[in-house]
């Protein structure tokens, strides 16, 4: 498909939508509004033109019609809205940290030891990164912290170390390793209460919907019977799905200790880094304690990396691939904001819950569990999400589905929360960064959304039919 092709499919699809008839309910600004959000997911899909210029041409659409906001200055504080997000700084901030981690030469040291002791093969490879992250998980109650903040940062050394980079035999090594630290760390956001920030939104919104109270050991207790054989299967999955194609590597291991031995004793650089890296980790454990919110603890982070000369100002402004990600990600927090902004998000759980309205109580459950998970293209923010639908579905729920089954039911919807961000390049802060990189072109990504989504939703409809 060439580019001009490419460039104006989407807009024929965004016209299309919005010259179709207005659906009863539906405000005309809400309909031409998602006109333009299926015209940029399209578009996105595609890929004509870059993400982040996509996104910002949306917005402008948006807000130079006029359709949010009564005035042009309320027009423009939305379309601004998304940069302001602590989300898209977090992921800024990780982008830094992998600048930090290479500058230093700590990154290349970990990656090294990963290789030394799981690198004879990519598979071992797979594995060592996703039980990083599940040692980290329960701890880390940001799976952007996590996985963005203090994975990607290590692991995006390795493929890089056996010269496969996102524009050099990007297949050989990056792409596998991209996509397997991207699926574990949505696997272990569900596994965990502790895992994901919205995990622990979601339980006082089902309390206060519902007066249940799930806590740490029930939701593990249930969801561990499929997230623990999902974690485990997660790197031959993506091996077999989307496999690397240096496959074998029995010298690197003896590559690495010589590499390791060249490099001599950790250098001052190195020590900053670890430290600060460490001290990262450590805000973000314990942020409730010490009073300090996680993108905050970030920043200070950065700017210690900054006067410590881990790397220098300049580094920052000339980090493009930092830049890239943070227009992207906050253009499209703005435009899936917009959504519930604009009412389009509100008529469509009305209308779900009238056609579910008449049909059994296990088939209602079941509708329910896969709308609100299919529900999440529409979202570049899983905390958006569950603000959004969780309380307009319990609702549904609490008229339709019978009493019984109000606490398992609400078990699986919040369970569900961290399985989402596997869906798009900008349905979790996670997503965004590992996209960002390169690895993996936007198509491909959108493949194997759909098909590790599909995976990840029959998981929960097996757990629906064990517990419901």
């Amino acid at each position: 498909m060439n580019k001009t092709v490419r460039m104006v499919l989407p807009i024929i699809i965004g016209i299309m939508i919005a010259a179709y008839p207005t659906p009863a309910g539906l405000s005309t600004n809400a309909h031409y509004f998602f006109a333009i959000f299926i015209g940029l997911v399209a578009a996105l899909i595609l890929e004509p033109l870059p993400g982040p210029l996509l996104g910002l041409i949306s917005v402008m659409l948006v807000a130079g019609f006029g359709l949010i906001g009564e005035t042009a200055k309320a027009s423009r504080s939305w379309a601004l809205s998304g940069f302001a997000s602590g989300t898209v700084w977090l992921i800024f901030a990780a982008f830094m940290f992998a600048l930090g981690y290479k500058k230093s030469g700590l990154g290349k040291r970990i990656a090294l030891i990963l290789i030394k002791l799981f690198g004879k093969t990519s598979l071992g490879l797979g594995y060592a990164v996703a039980f990083a992250d599940l040692l980290l998980s329960p701890f880390i109650p940001s799976n952007t912290a996590r996985s963005g903040g203090t994975i990607f940062p290590i692991a995006i050394n390795i493929p890089q170390l056996f010269d496969s980079t996102p524009n050099h035999e990007p297949r050989k090594m990056g792409s596998y390793i991209t996509w397997v630290a991207l699926a574990t760390t949505c696997v272990t956001s569900s596994m965990f209460l502790t895992a994901l920030a919205p995990n622990v939104l979601a339980i006082a919104l089902v309390e206060k919907s519902t007066g249940i109270l799930i806590n740490w050991n029930e939701w593990f207790s249930t969801m561990a019977v499929i997230t623990v054989p999902l974690f485990l299967s997660i790197p031959l999955i993506t091996y077999i799905i989307y496999p690397p194609e240096q496959k074998y590597s029995p010298e690197a291991p003896a590559w690495a200790a010589k590499e390791l031995k060249k490099l001599g004793s950790i250098t001052k650089k190195e020590s900053l880094m670890l430290g600060l890296g460490l001290l990262a980790v450590f805000m973000w454990i314990f942020s409730k304690e010490i009073g300090i919110n996680g993108t905050i603890s970030a920043i200070i982070i950065l700017c210690l990396l900054i006067l410590t000369n881990v790397f220098t100002w300049n580094d920052v402004i000339s980090n493009k691939s930092a830049f890239h990600v943070f227009i992207f990600v906050a253009t499209l927090v703005t435009m899936a904001g917009g959504l519930k902004k604009v009412g389009f998000l509100d008529w469509a759980s009305g209308l779900i819950a009238g056609n579910l309205a008449g049909l059994t109580p296990m088939t209602v459950a079941i509708s329910l569990i896969v709308l609100f998970f299919v529900f999440h293209y529409f979202f570049a923010s899983i905390t958006a999400h569950t603000v959004a639908l969780l309380p307009l579905f319990l609702g549904i729920a609490a008229n339709i589905v019978p009493t019984d089954m109000i606490q398992p039911l609400s078990m699986i919807l919040v369970g569900s929360l961290g399985f989402m961000g596997v869906l798009t390049p900008y349905t979790t802060g996670p997503a965004q960064i590992w996209y960002g990189e390169g690895y993996i072109k936007s198509s491909t990504w959108w493949t194997l959304g759909a098909i590790f989504g599909a995976i990840f939703l029959s998981s929960l409809l097996f757990l629906g039919f064990l517990i419901l």
